[in-house]
């Protein structure tokens, strides 16, 4: 028997598999190390087969076979991920194998069986150990294995070997402990349906449109419930782990040991942990963020995608898969589920999926009122009308989606701006840490005390980001808690706003991103007309989910609440339909506009981006695949090249591919992409594809 084995390695020129004698056992997913040449390298089983054009003189047999190894299903998925995001296989088998490699090894926990007596003589770390039992019931052993033994021995404690080395934390943001809330009208009818969807063996994928406070991890919870019953997993897909606590707080809570949760916040060894667990069916439900698709689960029954919207389920590096694609191709492979949820959902899932309908609060209330605020010939930063609604406000937040202090620095003599050395952009001042930052490449510096140019002493700060506005509402009197990128512990900063009396979170986008909190009465979105500025097409659609998803913040409770929208374009579509709550007035006219420019999802739009150390040699290269592109005919118009700003100390240009055939598009531009990359004219030069680009 043959195995065919892609080795895992980054190298896009190295295209397997390659053959070697299957050791015993070897199946589709085993992970082998096998030599490769002078090195010896990790290899997953991609195929088996009794023949190969190789002579069987020269094939070899691999060094070993590792314990764990990936479902067959998941060698698959990586395969097509690979094919649809014009990567290579290894890169897509990387993401479907063990984290940190082979097996975590085992973990000991420690009870309490009795308490001790005055018979047992005990040193002060075995006291101070029993009186953390006492406290905790259970704990890790940690290096305390050996000292617990000798308790062991004593008929103290007792000691289990377990697969996992953390438990999911019950003291999130807004954990709710209690018993399952009776259902709505609307919840029961949605629920319904679903279940029917998970009985069928061929569901079709649906969209449950929820207004923000709807219910909609209640159904998800019911959802994954019904699932499990019939013997099957569950996948539950949020944006971002360390800013939904709740849900994964709510999944535990109901399902206990047999929900994991697998996110960049563990560590190594507890990623590892979870993997292991999902991957033996000691857990049947995973909760995470895009990579949680990727879950080694057996016989999945469903898959949610929670706020389907949100542009993190975009994966940036390579492959440039799009966890919500990802998320419906394994639907459709297992026979599964796929329930997309959102109160704003994006265009093509609006136009694709079958939707059902949310559209009252669970506790009664009414979608608070959005006033909108007219700023054009205002130059602070805050209306005096929103000052005095946060003065009034017990509870209140605030969303502006800039970092730090200052957009920019220049010299108001001769004009010299502060740029960072590596990208073409400006450096935002960050006053707290005393420092200016790029937030591309992350490069730092002092902040300057005079010109380096005329050594004018007139340096001007231009603009206001949250640091800003977190110094301003604290003179203002007003507990200020700030939730951005720069902010180490993020769950820390909810937990503190939360367990406040009253107090002000401001933030960027992460304070709209599925916070329940019955408290806040007051949603302020300052500039919300920011990202209108910028030049995508999905403009539109991410300011009215930005204001709309914060509006659904406030309001939760029985006070009610309001929400204020501080504008330099009152009356841009985007903004007045969030201010009117009008989900399906918005969509109906973006898709009409997407429809009559070709945008998604009437077209799929490639994005490819040469990058090297000049200009010249990026541009060229651009220039070479555009002309082979077009000389191949490839189905649909090539835009471009043109030079894109310098990042990470790379110049770059770009091409944008819009087809309305997507299947032959991809495999095109992946082909030459591969042909220019391997022209030894290009030589120095990086090339990326990403198609969907967000």
């Amino acid at each position: 028997m043959i195995a065919r084995v892609e080795p895992l390695t980054t190298a896009r020129a190295l295209r397997g598999p390659f053959d070697y004698l299957a050791p015993e056992g070897a199946e589709v997913g085993s992970i082998l190390r096998v030599p490769f040449g002078r090195q010896e390298l990790t290899g997953v089983v991609v195929g088996l087969a009794e023949t190969t054009d190789v002579p069987r003189e020269k094939l070899v047999a691999p060094k070993r076979v590792l314990d764990q190894s990936v479902p067959a299903e998941l060698v698959g998925l990586a395969a097509w991920v690979a094919d649809e995001y014009c990567s290579t296989t290894a890169r897509g088998l990387a993401l479907v194998t063990p984290p940190g490699g082979p097996a975590a090894k085992p973990v000991f926990w420690a009870e309490l069986r009795r308490a001790p007596t005055e018979a047992d003589r005990l040193t002060d770390r075995q006291r101070a150990l029993l009186d953390d039992l006492a406290r905790t019931g259970a704990r890790a052993a940690g290096n305390d294995l050996a000292s617990l033994r000798r308790l062991e021995r004593k008929g103290l404690v007792s000691i289990t070997q377990r697969a996992r080395r953390h438990s999911v934390s019950h003291d999130a943001v807004g954990a709710r402990t209690k018993a399952p809330p009776p259902l709505t009208g609307e919840q029961e009818a949605v629920l319904t349906e679903i279940e029917a969807a998970i009985a069928d063996p061929a569901p079709k994928p649906l969209l449950l449109q929820g207004v923000t406070g709807s219910g909609k991890t209640e159904v998800y919870l019911r959802a994954a419930a019904a699932a499990l019953k019939t013997g099957r997993t569950a996948i539950i897909l949020v944006p971002e782990i360390a800013l939904t606590p709740q849900i994964v707080t709510r999944f535990a809570d109901r399902f206990g040991d047999t929900v994991a949760v697998l996110h960049s916040k563990l560590t190594a060894a507890e990623r590892r942990d979870e993997w292991h667990r999902l991957r033996t069916g000691e857990a049947r439900v995973c909760v995470g963020p895009r990579s949680a698709v990727f879950a080694p689960l057996e016989d999945v029954g469903l898959i949610v995608v929670d706020e389907e919207h949100d542009p993190s389920y975009k994966h940036e590096g390579d492959p440039r898969y799009d966890a919500r694609r990802v998320a419906a191709k394994r639907a459709l492979d297992a026979g599964a589920l796929l329930l997309c949820g959102s109160a704003t959902p994006r265009p093509e899932s609006y136009r694709a999926l079958r939707r059902l309908r949310l559209t009252r609060r669970v506790d009664g209330q009414h979608p608070p009122p959005v006033r909108t605020i007219d700023m054009r010939g205002t130059d602070a930063a805050l209306h005096p009308d929103t000052v005095d609604a946060l003065a009034a406000s017990k509870k209140s937040i605030v969303l502006l989606n800039r970092r730090g202090w200052s957009n920019f620095l220049d010299c108001r003599t001769c004009g010299h701006a502060w740029m960072c050395p590596n990208c073409d952009v400006a450096l935002v001042l960050h006053r707290g840490g005393g420092y200016l930052a790029c937030h591309h490449c992350g490069h730092r510096e002092r902040v300057p005390q005079h010109c380096t140019e005329c050594g004018s002493m007139s340096v001007a700060r231009h603009g206001a980001g949250t640091e800003r506005l977190e110094h301003d509402l604290a003179q203002l009197g007003l507990p200020a808690f700030r939730l951005d990128a720069d902010v180490r512990d993020p769950g820390g900063a909810l937990r503190a706003f939360e367990q406040a009396e009253r107090g002000v979170l401001v933030g960027t986008q992460m304070v709209a991103k599925g916070h329940d909190f019955p408290d806040v009465t007051l949603a302020v979105v300052v500039d919300a007309d920011a990202t209108l500025r910028f030049p995508d097409f999905r403009a539109e659609e991410r300011t009215f989910a930005l204001v709309a998803q914060l509006a659904g913040r406030a309001g939760r409770g029985e006070a009610g609440g309001k929400v204020l929208v501080q504008t330099l374009a009152p009356d841009a579509p985007s903004i007045a339909a969030a201010a009117r709550h009008d989900a399906d007035g918005f969509l109906a006219g973006e898709l009409a506009r997407r429809e009559a420019l070709r945008y998604p999802p009437f077209a799929t739009l490639i994005k490819c981006v040469c990058s090297a150390e000049e200009p010249a040699p990026a541009m060229a290269a651009a220039q070479a695949l555009a002309e082979r592109l077009r000389a191949e005919g490839i189905p649909g118009d090539v835009l471009g090249p043109a030079p894109l700003f310098r990042l990470r100390e790379r110049d770059r240009a770009q091409l944008i591919v819009k087809a309305r055939d997507r299947r032959p598009a991809v495999r095109a531009a992946g082909a030459a992409v591969a042909a220019v990359a391997g022209d030894k004219a290009h030589k120095g030069v990086n090339f990326s594809v990403d198609v969907d680009p967000q």
